[in-house]
């Protein structure tokens, strides 16, 4: 099997490369800055000028400074990759805390009371409404950054005013007090493989290990684990992490992060996460080339004329499937040729050859 990673080359993105070399029968880091995504007469992605190479499972992640870029080279590969860790779909909702936050809502996934507003004169409207403290954040951002918090109405309103003169859109959300302490859990699959307690530093109330907050190792209990795994699912990732807020109400969702960083998380936590990363991407690799290849037998059992076997005998070129010392037939001879358990056969064998046919008495 051949993979690839698509990425800006982040230490993380190599740690899962040098796992992948496990599993995999070759594995490339391909630099994102180098990629591009034609349209029309000559339409596909390429790297370094040239037609991107066929691979059997490409992980596509990057900065949401690239969203767009990310959305097209998986769109583009879509359909023609076995196995893609992230579709297209993702990028654009997960790179936008907006869309993101639509799509937990969807879903029914707890996460604090949010809202958005058109314009400054609006949100100051709510600002009236809503209970203090209160966090605002652009609808683009990681880390942490862009990320801001009032905890009164006359300094949200000045916020307000310095957000309008940017001209940026931007989201009010309800605090949750925890303590200056979130999750992060790493989805990887239906599985949270790793996950830790962030703490923020004194005087911050951000915990992202990216604003000086601290972490911890931690066992999430079935909720929270529940919770963070639904999450990845609403958002179509097979790798992502999700940040959790235990409230006195029971945990909420306040972000996902479908290129997460993976060296604070190793730090604290005795689980190779590259390595369970690269399993899960060579196992389900194989589970879409195997369903590609059924796909395809079942092909062949239409186009192949099976009342005329008698006078044409079809052919099938392919490799051999060993069971112990037996020979497992492919499904789509088997059933050309009408063979059952219940009959017997005749079997002749040469040295690189094996006839079988039906014994009648």
């Amino acid at each position: 099997m051949k993979a690839a990673i698509i990425s800006l080359g982040s230490v993380s993105s190599q740690m899962v490369v040098e796992a992948m070399k496990s599993y995999f029968d070759q594995v490339d880091m391909i630099q994102l800055r180098e990629i591009e995504v034609d349209l029309g007469k000559d339409s596909g992605v390429y790297y370094q000028g040239k037609k991107f190479p066929d691979y059997d499972c490409v992980y596509v992640k990057g900065s949401f400074r690239y969203a767009n870029l990310l959305c097209s080279i998986s769109s583009m590969l879509e359909g023609k990759v076995a196995y893609l860790p992230l579709p297209s779909s993702a990028f654009t909702v997960v790179h936008n805390k907006l869309l993101t936050h639509l799509a937990l809502e969807q879903h029914n996934i707890p996460m604090p009371r949010t809202y958005v507003s058109p314009n400054v004169d609006t949100a100051k409207a709510l600002l009236k409404k809503v209970s203090y403290p209160i966090v605002m954040k652009f609808p683009e951002g990681t880390q942490g950054k862009g990320v801001m918090f009032a905890d009164s109405e006359s300094s949200a309103s000045s916020m307000l005013d310095a957000l309008g003169a940017l001209n940026q859109p931007f989201i009010v959300q309800e605090y949750v007090e925890s303590g200056g302490t979130d999750v992060r859990a790493l989805v990887v699959g239906d599985n949270v493989v790793a996950a830790m307690r962030r703490r923020s530093k004194a005087g911050e109330k951000r915990a992202n290990i990216h604003a000086g907050g601290t972490g911890e190792p931690v066992t999430l209990n079935r909720e929270t684990f529940n919770l963070a795994v639904k999450t990845s699912k609403a958002l179509g990732a097979d790798v992502c992490g999700v940040d959790i807020l235990e409230g006195p109400l029971g945990p909420v969702v306040i972000e996902a992060n479908i290129s997460p960083g993976l060296q604070g998380l190793s730090q604290v936590s005795t689980i190779d996460i590259p390595k369970e990363i690269a399993k899960h991407f060579a196992r389900k690799t194989k589970e879409f080339l195997a369903h590609k290849k059924m796909l395809g037998g079942k092909e062949v059992m239409k186009e192949l004329d099976i009342d005329s076997l008698d006078n044409n005998p079809q052919e099938l070129i392919t490799t051999l499937k060993f069971k112990g010392n037996c020979v497992v037939i492919p499904e789509v001879m088997s059933k050309l040729a009408k063979l059952n358990e219940f009959d017997n056969y005749l079997i002749k064998v040469k040295k690189g050859r094996i006839e079988i046919e039906e014994f009648k008495i």
